[in-house]
């Protein structure tokens, strides 16, 4: 690996001069990973558009769906811990492999339930396998990607959730209807396979893929790498990195699962949608979002190419990002659909293009090998505000029967949570974890 350093930047991350190579095989890697983020949000989103649906059809009531949404997150925040520690031991491969072959026995188990106790069965295996989605993509990133280009790799991947979110309005209502609504978990089941059978096929660690020209590797390989060492879970809460990557996820981790659960139901509710035609509301406002989760990624990268720190570069990005999301708090006196429509998708946007800021933290700030830990502990701390949040929107809606206190916390969130960000993690330094810390 060509070694040769500039020097440092203020917040002590190496600077090389190795030019950019032509290789693009790690860009082929982040194609893959944003597949498989399409995937995992058409696989969670197909019950969310269906609901208004099922729920005239089978009784559901409001608590009743809150609760499937609780429940998911549950599951989905006690097996992201887990799955980021086991990625850490496994590899990204057999992760993302394991990953998805449960959530795909989840997702199409649904077809056997009619009532929302029913579809809980169903909702924890599906969200167990989801839990490794993102640690198992970070991982990757983190293995394919050095630090200058990492966010902007993760806002394409992470922009793979609001595709996946415009797809499943076009194909699961014309599903729904023209065969039932258990093909429309049926077929896009079979599409997650194909994937799987993809990732297999292709992915390697960079030093194992025979295809790599020796330029990509070296620019992959810019960043010192540590040698692996098992670590204490203690270890982790010592650092201030980890509770400022766990806080920040509690924070804004809720808005974006309210997005997901109620989305359909508020254009339903409040401007009488039907399903055939959640489609153009839907794809309007997660397109902003995916502009939103690019350009995240692409400012503090762009800016880090200028000589900003990381550090400045970083926390420059959430905040633009967080203004983006105060003006939702407006969304529910509207003028119009479409107002709605674009209020809510500016704070989609803003929170894309903060989570591809903070999701980058743990590899900015923490050694490859522990990286997945973190990502685990903040992934467990974001369902735990997701659960809190939908118990919340589940309450409102059934007394007041209004929108508007749900999109009010959504407004502030991102402020509030880069200020908490800041204030543990002023200067943005990397973690040293000494020799006597990282025994097994």
């Amino acid at each position: 690996m060509d070694s040769r350093l500039r020097g440092n930047d203020k917040s002590g991350f190496a600077m090389t001069t190795i030019p950019k190579p032509s290789g693009k095989i790690r860009w082929i890697v982040c194609g893959l990973l944003f597949a498989a983020v399409v995937l995992s949000y058409v696989d969670r989103l197909v019950l969310p558009t269906l609901k208004p649906d099922l729920q005239a059809r089978y009784g559901w009531s409001e608590s009743g769906y809150a609760d499937l949404a609780i429940w998911f997150q549950a599951g989905y925040g006690i097996a992201y811990v887990f799955f980021g520690r086991l990625i850490d031991r496994i590899g990204a491969r057999a992760g993302y492999a394991l990953a998805v072959t449960l959530w795909t026995i989840g997702h199409v188990a649904h077809i056997f339930f009619t009532s929302t106790a029913g579809m809980l069965l169903a909702r924890i295996p599906l969200a167990i396998g989801e839990a490794g989605t993102f640690p198992a993509a970070i991982a990757a990133t983190n293995e394919w990607f050095p630090k200058k280009e990492r966010a902007f790799a993760i806002g394409i991947f992470n922009a793979g959730s609001n595709v996946g979110a415009i797809l499943t309005p076009l194909i699961v209502p014309i599903i729904a209807v023209s065969l039932g609504w258990r093909w429309a978990f049926i077929l896009t089941g079979l599409l997650t396979l194909v994937w799987l059978a993809a990732w297999l096929a292709f992915y390697r660690r960079p030093r194992e893929k025979k295809s790599l020209t020796p330029e990509e590797l070296a620019w992959i390989e810019t960043d010192p790498v540590e040698p692996q060492r098992p670590v204490k879970w203690a270890t982790l809460f010592r650092h201030r990195q980890t509770w400022a990557y766990m806080l920040g996820r509690f924070l804004i981790d809720p808005v974006w699962w309210t997005f997901l659960f109620w989305l359909p139901d508020f254009f339903n509710k409040q401007y009488g949608v039907k399903m055939l035609d959640f489609g153009p509301p839907l794809i309007a406002v997660y397109l902003l979002a995916d502009v939103g989760s690019i350009a995240g990624g692409w400012t503090s990268s762009r800016l880090m190419g200028r000589g900003w720190s990381v550090n400045r570069a970083r926390k420059s990005a959430m905040l633009l990002a967080a203004l983006c999301a105060v003006p939702i708090a407006f969304a529910t006196s509207a003028p119009s659909m479409w107002v709605a429509v674009g209020l809510i998708g500016l704070a989609c946007a803003g929170h894309q293009g903060f989570s591809a800021n903070l999701y980058a933290l743990p590899g900015d700030v923490f050694p490859r090998w522990m990286a997945g830990s973190v990502v685990g502990l903040g992934g467990l701390s974001g369902a735990v505000g997701g659960m809190l949040m939908a118990k919340f929107a589940g309450v409102i809606l059934e007394t007041i029967g209004s929108y508007g206190p749900i999109f009010a916390v959504a407004s502030v969130a991102y402020l509030v949570a880069l200020a908490v960000i800041h204030l543990l993690l002023p200067r943005y330094q990397p973690v040293a974890i000494p020799l006597a810390e990282s025994a097994a």
